[in-house]
């Protein structure tokens, strides 16, 4: 009876270390949640100092056998994944938005331990942007490039006025801020957030303290516009004046080229002609007898006329 009673006492004491064993593994084994940044570093929080192991999903990745690291070749990790044996920690860095998953640290070197870390990476938010005020209803609008787990929110000082988020990352996130009047000496800030990183802008004032639109917005709106007609009819009046310069300098180069022509058709071409035997018996002729004594007024032509003249017998030789 005694030993049947002893037996008993021993099984149950078995299965209460069994439970408590498998409570302590379910605790070593819990989930933590950790987040990083795409192009950056992460450590993962779990110091090995002499044997333990990182397993990415089912696959070992890097080992420390007796203080010494052990780096996985694999294209995945190849250069990135780290063992520092001054911290006992091991690194991830440049990170990309694929290594994101489930990785768990094996630590041997006292009591066992498997913590996983569920990594969760995000890319740096974008810088939200204000676009032009409209006046007529004195409102801005506030928008930004969504993605994973971004959030735009409208603030008035420190009070949340909007907030807006959304899992479709194929469209941007947008938020109207309508000034009142009376709120319109109030701070506003338009601000992009996601769990890693923050950006903030300013919303500037567009209407006055009555809630209508700024004088010296309507200034500037007018003077612009003013600016632009200037600007256009100065350009149109330039292109009109060359138009017209180069209109003239064609007409020029025409009738120089035309006077050009004319110059060129009062050349001729002179014919030498050979003296012949009765030249001498046309001396007593008048006509050539008066050329010849006034040779400066006769020209080539003249001359060669005359000898025509002579020999067709136009010209009286008696």
């Amino acid at each position: 009876m005694n030993n049947l009673f002893g037996w008993t006492r021993l099984m149950l004491l078995c299965f209460v270390i069994d439970v408590l064993c498998a409570s302590q593994q379910t605790v070593n084994s819990e989930t933590q949640e950790v987040k990083g940044i795409v192009g950056k570093s992460l450590s993962f929080p779990e110091r090995v100092f002499k044997t333990g192991y990182v397993r990415y999903g089912e696959d070992t990745t890097a080992s420390v056998i007796n203080g010494q690291s052990h780096i996985d070749s694999d294209e995945r990790f190849k250069n990135r994944l780290h063992w520092d044996n001054v911290t006992g920690l091991f690194s991830l860095s440049d990170l990309q938005i694929e290594d994101a998953g489930v990785y768990s640290v094996e630590n041997k070197d006292g009591e066992k331990r498997i913590p996983k870390f569920n990594l969760n990476l995000y890319y740096f938010v974008s810088k939200p942007q204000v676009r032009e005020c409209d006046s007529s209803s004195c409102s801005v609008v506030c928008s930004v490039d969504n993605e994973k787990e971004v959030t735009l929110t409208l603030y008035r000082g420190e009070e949340i006025l909007n907030q807006t988020s959304s899992p479709d990352l194929t469209t941007d996130l947008s938020l109207r801020l309508e000034v009142e009047g009376k709120n319109n000496n109030s701070t506003h800030s338009c601000v992009a957030s996601n769990p890693v990183s923050n950006e903030t802008v300013l919303v500037p004032k567009c209407c006055s303290e009555d809630g209508h639109p700024k004088e010296t917005d309507m200034n500037e709106r007018t003077q612009g516009m003013l600016i632009i007609a200037v600007t256009c009819v100065l350009v149109a009046s330039g292109l009109v004046g060359l138009a017209i310069n180069r209109k003239k300098s064609r007409n020029e180069h025409s009738q120089d080229s035309s006077e050009g022509v004319q110059v060129d058709n009062e050349y001729a071409t002179i014919t030498y002609i050979k003296q012949t035997d009765n030249q001498e018996e046309r001396r007593g002729i008048p006509e050539l007898e008066s050329r010849r004594d006034n040779s400066e007024m006769a020209s080539v032509y003249d001359s060669l006329q005359l000898h025509r003249m002579a020999a067709s017998g136009d010209v009286d030789t008696a």
